[in-house]
């Protein structure tokens, strides 16, 4: 889908929507896949290694898994270990993905059809390989939800903390005029600095994934909720108030 003429009338348009933790429960699979994936790559689970990279990648849930194991296997053959392990970790939280151990937070399914029957586009984003990505819209009988999904590959290969993809999102759709009528939504600190950085007017924290409220709010959440499934009235609520203002002084 692209177009240059905005498809909505509402001052919010766009909502981009992340997956795991924030429209999608998973109820700590990254963790078990990474485990997996660094056992294969010689990391003794209960090691103090082990124990080191998983704080890690606690740390930086929302980023790029490539970006991660980058990190974590930097050095002489770093590029190979980091490819290698993360092909391990798709490939183990595929199997568990198959295996039925995910499924959708309470509400989002509900959250994102009223998003779309208020004629707002939602694009919903991951920082997983696409292999993955599909395999969860699959899982879930997603494929046909929203319009448009996005991986890291699919915004020139930068995940989050950049703000790539919810600008690909914008660029891609045409479903606003203007970055500051978008919503974002997740559950991480990277994906409010992903928010912050696009310059979306709403950028907003969820609290049934990674993060708790203070680092979501430290990291650029304009609002915190309880989950997406509030996603829809904070926006009505927010057009109520005459938001995005500069947006709308501007016109």
């Amino acid at each position: 889908m692209n177009s240059t003429t905005p498809t909505t009338d509402h001052p919010f348009g766009l909502v981009v929507l992340d997956m795991a933790g924030t429209t999608v429960a998973d109820g700590g699979l990254v963790e078990q896949a990474f485990s997996a994936a660094a056992q294969r790559l010689g990391v003794r689970p209960g090691s103090d290694e082990h124990a080191r990279q998983l704080a890690y990648v606690r740390a930086t849930m929302g980023e790029s898994k490539i970006s991660v194991f980058r990190h974590l296997f930097a050095g002489e053959g770093g590029e190979d270990k980091a490819q290698r392990a993360n092909t391990a970790f798709e490939e183990a939280y595929g199997e568990l993905v198959d295996g039925g151990r995910i499924a959708p937070i309470p509400g989002a399914r509900e959250a994102v059809e009223r998003l779309a029957a208020e004629g707002r586009t939602v694009v919903l984003t991951t920082g997983f390989a696409r292999t993955t990505q599909d395999a969860i819209l699959a899982a879930l009988g997603w494929q046909d939800l929203v319009p448009l999904t996005l991986c890291p590959a699919d915004a020139g290969g930068r995940g989050r903390p950049y703000p790539d993809m919810v600008l690909a999102a914008f660029l891609r759709t045409g479903a606003v005029d203007d970055v500051r009528r978008t919503v974002v939504a997740g559950d991480t600190s990277y994906d409010m600095l992903s928010g912050a950085r696009s310059g979306a007017g709403i950028v907003a924290g969820v609290l049934t994934g990674a993060h708790d409220k203070d680092r979501l709010t430290r990291h650029g959440a304009t609002h915190v909720l309880g989950s997406v499934a509030e996603l829809p009235d904070l926006i009505a609520r927010a057009e109520a108030a005459g938001l995005p203002a500069a947006a709308r002084d501007e016109a």
